[in-house]
């Protein structure tokens, strides 16, 4: 198909208008393969990376066949975190503004499953959902997915190594043999391999380019001693002073001994990892996402299924034995018209990865010497902003306008130092300026909001 045109495709009128509304116009390299294949009704696998657009290409197909007037599940959407889970059900959302009465329903681990149940009896007419929680309602009757038309696994590789393969085998067992199945992967390990000759039949493959355009991305190595691992992170934040940083580290030991490293600094820095309690990862993905955490600390486990947006810089802290592994890393960095930095520091015994990536990629990597950069300032990195936590939450009925309310009325604030809200069930989390954190917090605190007074502190000590 050559052209590449959204209003080329045969999508309903209210379909159209509602992508035209949202500026869609041309198709991304992978809606354009996969998009006609979908709405052919083709079982499909799609190597396509995140920022792709391939939430736009699945949901598109999915809206395409739904029936409104049937409110049973008639498409089932899996993703491996409960972050991407809230991510495509909120694409699908804002691609089904314009039809009338769609609902979407998220099922996903760390919620209430009462609640979930409840929604689940009273319909929904897509689910959106991890594999553990989706298989849980399975098993307790609460789903029913004998109206199925169409099955997707997003991000099935992430989803393989975190151990879901059964969930999703025993998932499938629920689902008409009669339905279009869309796998979707980064990858396309033999795991995955495995996966869609068991569940899929007859499937088109297309692949998205996955090398990254690298006038968007400025790539940058640096040899470096083992033992000056810690420090040289260190050296390249003070040097780059780059607002939110996520940097990969191979094993959850080292980025342990990161963190405290940075700690000691005086830099905001927290590690995410698979031992975090569902509410602590929560927190941590808020600070960063709102700017009041500097440095996020992963190993390529606990990142997966993180879109994080207007992300400045990614580190390397250590070279990934796998190439794929190493793009997906690096195309974090650069989203949209944004510029992208990614920096990797490498042993003498990790150059042999390297050389991978080089010849993957296709073209020389470019090296610097740490011992040249300097740091561009006296002053320490911080991050501008600090998170409030409010003790109340979607249950108590508050909105984000409620909140900007208070904190721009009685709280004297103006509107430019109040960053992003998150309001989830029980609680309420508001990006501050840390310049003026403390004078919001006496104001607020001694006010009310709704009528009511709530307990509220700071995610961090300052």
């Amino acid at each position: 198909m050559t052209d590449t045109a959204f209003s080329s495709l045969p999508l309903s009128p209210a379909l159209l208008d509602n992508l035209q509304g949202l500026g869609f116009e041309q198709m991304t390299p992978i809606q354009a393969q996969s998009l006609p294949l979908i709405l052919e009704g083709r079982d499909l696998i799609a190597q396509a990376k995140t920022g792709s657009g391939k939430t736009a290409a699945f949901g598109l197909g999915v809206l395409r066949s739904l029936d409104v007037n049937r409110l049973v599940p008639q498409a089932l959407l899996l993703c491996p975190t409960r972050e991407l889970a809230g991510q495509v059900a909120q694409e699908l959302r804002r691609l089904a503004r314009l039809i009338p009465n769609v609902k979407v329903l998220t099922l996903c681990g760390g919620a209430a499953a009462r609640p979930q149940a409840e929604s689940l009896a009273r319909g929904a007419h897509l689910v959106v959902g991890t594999p553990g929680r989706i298989q849980d309602h399975l098993e307790r009757g609460r789903l029913d997915l004998s109206g199925l038309n169409t099955l997707v696994l997003d991000e099935a590789d992430r989803m393989v190594d975190m151990g879901f393969y059964d969930d999703i085998a025993a998932i499938v067992s629920h689902c008409p043999v009669k339905r279009q199945t869309l796998l979707f992967s980064a990858t396309y390990p033999d795991n995955i391999r495995k996966l869609s000759a068991r569940f899929l039949r007859n499937p088109a493959e297309v692949k998205a380019e996955v090398l990254h355009d690298a006038s968007r991305i400025e790539q940058i190595f640096y040899e470096i001693e083992e033992d000056e691992r810690l420090d040289a992170v260190a050296t390249l934040l003070a040097h780059f002073r780059p607002v939110s940083t996520l940097a990969f580290c191979n094993t959850k030991a080292r980025s342990h001994d990161l963190v405290e490293r940075l700690r000691s600094e005086g830099i905001r820095a927290q590690a995410l990892n698979g031992d975090l309690e569902q509410r602590e990862r929560d927190e941590i993905l808020i600070q960063f996402a709102n700017q009041s955490c500097t440095v996020l600390v992963a190993t390529d486990v606990a990142a997966r299924g993180l879109d994080i947006q207007n992300l400045d810089a990614v580190i390397n802290v250590d070279v990934t034995r796998d190439t794929e592994v190493h793009v997906h890393r690096i195309g974090r960095s650069g989203r949209g018209d944004r510029k992208g930095l990614a920096l990797s520091l490498c042993s003498p015994e990790e150059m042999r990865w390297a050389d991978l990536v080089e010849r993957y990629q296709g073209a020389p990597l470019k090296w610097a010497d740490l011992k040249s950069l300097r740091p561009r300032s006296d002053r320490p990195l911080r991050a501008p902003m600090i998170t409030l936590c409010v003790q109340g939450g979607k249950k108590d009925k508050l909105r984000p306008g409620d909140l900007l309310g208070a904190l721009t009325g009685d709280g004297g604030l103006a509107f430019e130092q109040v960053g992003k809200i998150n309001i989830t069930e029980f609680s309420a989390y508001v990006a501050l300026d840390r310049r003026i954190a403390r004078q919001a917090f006496s104001r607020l605190s001694s006010s009310t909001i709704k009528g009511r007074r709530f307990r509220m502190r700071f995610l961090e000590e300052f």
